[in-house]
C-alpha cells in the first residue's frame, strides 16, 4: 500500500431484477425496482444495521465491476446530450471512472435474515444483478438534500429530458406476463417503467420508427420490443 493506494473490499453484493446492463434506468428511483443487499460473511452481523430503521433512504456505494478492466476516460459520451457530445468524466456519472465507484440513493425497506444471510431490502435501484457493494450510509435530508442546488445542463446545452414513451403489450405477451407476475408481482409495473424511458442508445431516440427489435432481461425473462411512431411495443417474452 502506498500514499495513493488503499485497500478496498466488497461488504456484499446486491440482487436485482436487472440481468444485463442494457435497459437499466440511468439513475436511481426512475423505476421502483427492488433489490436485496446480501452481506458478505465478514460483515454478516445484525449490529451493523442497528439504528438504520429510522432512515427512510440510504446511499449505496458500489463498483462498476463489469467496466473496471476497460479503464477510465477523461471525457465520455453523455446520454443527455444525445449520445455523441462529450462531457468531462467528473461532470458525469459515467461508468468509465478512475476508480469505478458509483453511488445511488435508494429507499430503505428494512433488514432481515434470508436463508441464514443478513440482507437489506431497498427500492429504486439502478444496479446490475450481482454488483459489489462497498459501503452503505444513511441518507441525511438536512445535509444531502440541498434545496438551492441547480442543474443548468438542460438550458445551457439543450439536453434531452428523460423520455416518457407510451408502452403497449401484445395480447399474447400480456397473458404470459400475467403468468410471470404470479412469481414476480412487480414485473408488469417494472417493465412499463423501464421501457417508457426508452432504453435504446441515445442517438437512436430520434428514430420514432425504428426497424430494429431490441431485447432486455428482467428477472429470468427476456422481453423483445420495438419502437414505432414513438410508442414502445412489447412483442415477445421468453423464459431464460
Amino acid at each position: 500500500m502506498t500514499l495513493n493506494q488503499f485497500p478496498l473490499c466488497a461488504i456484499g453484493h446486491i440482487q436485482t431484477p436487472f440481468k444485463q446492463k442494457f435497459a437499466i434506468p440511468r439513475q436511481p428511483n426512475l423505476a421502483k425496482a427492488r433489490g436485496q443487499v446480501v452481506l458478505a460473511p465478514d460483515f454478516d452481523d445484525p449490529r451493523v444495521f442497528k439504528g438504520l430503521e429510522v432512515f427512510s433512504h440510504v446511499w449505496l456505494l458500489f463498483l462498476f465491476h463489469e467496466n473496471l478492466d476497460k479503464g477510465w476516460k477523461p471525457s465520455v459520451k453523455a446520454p443527455r446530450l444525445g449520445g455523441n457530445a462529450t462531457l468531462g468524466v467528473f461532470a458525469s456519472r459515467s461508468t468509465h471512472r478512475p476508480n469505478g465507484i458509483g453511488m445511488s440513493a435508494v429507499k430503505n425497506l428494512g433488514s432481515e435474515t434470508v436463508d441464514g444471510k443478513l440482507t437489506l431490502n431497498v427500492e429504486g435501484v439502478d444496479l446490475l444483478d450481482g454488483t459489489p457493494i462497498i459501503d452503505i450510509k444513511p441518507y441525511l435530508p438536512y445535509a444531502d438534500a440541498l434545496p438551492h442546488a441547480s442543474d443548468s445542463m438542460a438550458e445551457l446545452t439543450h439536453a434531452a429530458p428523460i423520455p416518457n414513451l407510451d408502452v403497449t403489450i401484445n395480447p399474447l405477451v400480456q397473458n404470459l406476463l400475467l403468468e410471470a407476475a404470479t412469481q414476480h408481482p412487480d414485473l408488469p409495473t417494472l417493465l412499463n417503467a423501464v421501457l417508457a424511458q426508452d432504453p435504446r442508445p441515445a442517438y437512436r431516440h430520434k428514430l420514432s420508427n425504428d426497424e430494429k427489435t431490441y431485447h432486455t432481461t428482467l428477472y429470468n425473462y427476456d422481453f423483445a420490443f420495438t419502437v414505432k411512431s414513438g410508442v414502445v411495443d412489447v412483442v415477445g417474452i421468453n423464459t431464460l
